[in-house]
């Protein structure tokens, strides 16, 4: 019995992650990108496409306020604040240097308006507001984006600031911006428009500061977020996401691409724009099985059923070199025997997925229904024949 349990418990750790990617032979060179590192993501298959230095501790700058915003997100999810509420603007939100939404302590401004303050004006007044409207203090607002990377796994990063002014030590790496990225997406959905906006002011306020940095949006349709940043350490920054069509993905596909430390706004735009349309070209996105499909069905002990469907609750999707697609190969990895009982979505096993037989991915498989222990005159049953096979 301890050997299964040690079993389960080395798929439940693998889980952890939703797909553990390994880089495949064939993988073709990415694009020269001048910058000092740079990652881009596949996040419909989860995979990492390409990467330079993505371990390189690096000054977030205003990129700081995906996490601030991650935290405002929850709160709204959680409804400890909304929307329409209406926050007060203290005199250190008035007085914050850098961009500004212009807001100052005569005002009362909604939640929903410091947010495209904060997103598309980069507005370091807006944030401040924020954070003293959902932590109390800006002190207590920090401490609660460091747990919040904690919870997240960004082992590399530690914030000093919600808004992203230079200070020593708020630093974080492009690995743990792709985490945060790709986690802000998929927890928040709902409030993803806002990155989204081009242009934003709050009437009365002055129009200098109207217009969203990320100039993709206004150069490629598919492009829908996320941000950049910039201070003379960290040099010109860029997170930027993009949702294409795609033959056999209904719900299309998406990249995420992260430029840190480029020359000029410019060349972080012309550099994001490279490795989007790269990743686009150079590797196609192939559905191996449906969202609840059933990966494998193998025989469980002990249970009220006989069998278990191991599969996702979301489409599997990989990511390979344009062509290559018939050259995949699929195992099931999984514990041997299965010993019931197992709950809904519970990690029991893995997909290996490989290319002319090198390693491309390997995606933790789940449990799509509970097994419930069997009577103890089942388990006494099944224990006898455990014991012959």
């Amino acid at each position: 019995m301890n050997r299964w349990i040690k079993a389960l418990r080395a798929f439940a750790v693998a889980a952890v992650t939703s797909f553990c990617i390994v880089a495949a032979a064939q993988v073709p060179a990415p694009p020269e990108i001048a910058a000092r590192s740079y990652l881009l993501v596949d996040v419909t298959a989860n995979q990492v496409l390409a990467q330079k230095d993505i371990d390189s501790p690096v000054e977030p700058a205003s990129l700081t306020k995906l996490m601030t915003a991650y935290l405002v997100f929850d709160a709204l999810k959680s409804q400890k604040i909304t929307l329409q509420q209406t926050l007060p603007v203290s005199t250190r939100a008035w007085k914050m240097p850098g961009a500004r939404m212009f807001i100052d302590p005569k005002m009362k401004v909604p939640v929903e308006d410091l947010l495209k303050g904060l997103i598309v004006q980069s507005g370091n007044d807006a944030t401040i507001a924020l954070a003293e409207g959902v932590g109390g203090t800006v002190e207590h607002f920090v401490d609660l984006m460091n747990e919040q990377a904690k919870a997240l796994g960004l082992a590399n990063t530690t914030y000093k600031n919600p808004e992203g002014l230079a200070t020593p030590g708020h630093t974080t790496t492009a690995r743990d911006l792709s985490v945060l990225a790709t986690r802000l997406m998929r927890d928040f959905p709902q409030y993803m428009y806002f990155y989204a906006i081009k242009k934003y002011r709050l009437p009365g306020t002055p129009s200098t500061n109207d217009t969203n940095r990320n100039v993709l949006l206004f150069r490629d349709p598919t492009v829908d977020g996320l941000k950049t940043g910039h201070t003379d350490a960290a040099g010109y920054c860029m997170i930027v996401t993009a949702k294409r069509d795609f033959p056999n993905l209904s719900s299309g596909r998406r990249l995420l691409s992260i430029v840190l430390g480029a020359a000029s706004e410019n060349a972080r735009a012309n550099e994001s724009q490279k490795l989007l349309n790269w990743g686009y070209t150079a590797f196609d996105a192939v559905r191996l099985f449906d969202a609840n499909q059933p990966v494998a069905t193998p025989p469980v002990w002990k249970g009220t059923g006989s069998t278990i469907k191991l599969g996702r609750p979301e489409p599997i999707v990989v990511a390979v070199p344009a062509g290559s697609a018939s050259k995949i190969k699929t195992e099931v990895a999984r514990p041997d025997p299965l010993v019931a009982p197992f709950t809904k979505l519970q990690p029991v096993g893995s997909l290996k997925v490989t290319l002319a037989d090198q390693p491309v991915a390997e995606v933790p498989l789940l449990a799509l229904e509970p097994v419930e222990q069997a009577s103890v005159l089942g388990r006494a049953w099944d224990a006898i024949r455990l014991w012959i096979k």
